[in-house]
């Protein structure tokens, strides 16, 4: 999955966006509201955390215009304030959670699994199963009735997506976007490269699916045939 980080406090910001990308989530930090916003209009996010003090436009403002416009992007707005007004006024502009600092990592975690699983239609289950493949979302394993892998971070984050969109052409430039990022310098064949190192799993775990190619357009997982 995918997360917006806004956090205008770039020590925090980047502890935040390390402690997420070790859990396996794509992330792209930004450190005011406007930029915020500019990259939210995209709608390739599963989610947003939102630092309701930042510059040009804070995170209420930013909650204001997503909603507005009928964007309903999971959000948890982070704070140093506690003030019971202040929650209860992000929660009625419609954030789905809120958290004050400081806060713990794992409790950070725990609050993000919860809104984002609404974002996956409310699934409540670690793990996406194609054929006789199943990822487990705890513990980054891709395994089979044959045996199993940890997937290394880019590996993870582009069988999740795979899994998540079975039988369904993805371009390869939607793999670049939401794996590596809008700023990315990365070049396609990146992610060639990739697709070849899952194919070499699938293949050593004696899988029934397959991800096929569709040349200059992107790929597909779906069962053998």
């Amino acid at each position: 999955m995918r997360i917006l980080l806004a956090e205008d406090e770039r020590s925090l910001s980047r502890a935040v966006a390390a402690l997420l990308e070790k859990n396996n989530y794509a992330v792209d930090a930004v450190y005011d509201g406007e930029d915020a916003l500019t990259y939210l209009e995209a709608g390739n996010y599963d989610g947003a955390i939102l630092d309701i003090m930042m510059p040009k436009l804070d995170g209420l403002a930013v909650l204001r215009q997503l909603r507005q416009r009928g964007d309903s992007i999971p959000v948890l707005l982070l704070t140093a304030k506690s003030e019971v007004e202040d929650k209860v006024t992000g929660l009625d502009m419609g954030a789905n959670d809120y958290l004050t600092k400081p806060f713990s990592t794992a409790e950070l975690m725990a609050r993000i699994r919860a809104m984002t699983r609404s974002r996956a239609g409310g699934q409540v289950t670690s793990r996406l199963t194609l054929g006789n493949i199943t990822l487990d979302q705890t513990t980054f394993e891709l395994s089979s009735p044959h045996g199993s892998f940890r997937l290394a971070n880019k590996e993870y984050q582009m069988m999740e997506l795979l899994l998540r969109n079975p039988r369904q052409l993805i371009p390869t430039e939607r793999f670049l976007e939401r794996i590596w990022g809008y700023d990315s310098d990365v070049e396609l064949n990146v992610v060639w490269v990739y697709i070849s190192y899952l194919r070499k799993k699938l293949a050593a775990l004696q899988s029934d699916v397959q991800i096929k190619a569709t040349r200059n357009a992107g790929y597909c997982l779906e069962e053998r045939t």
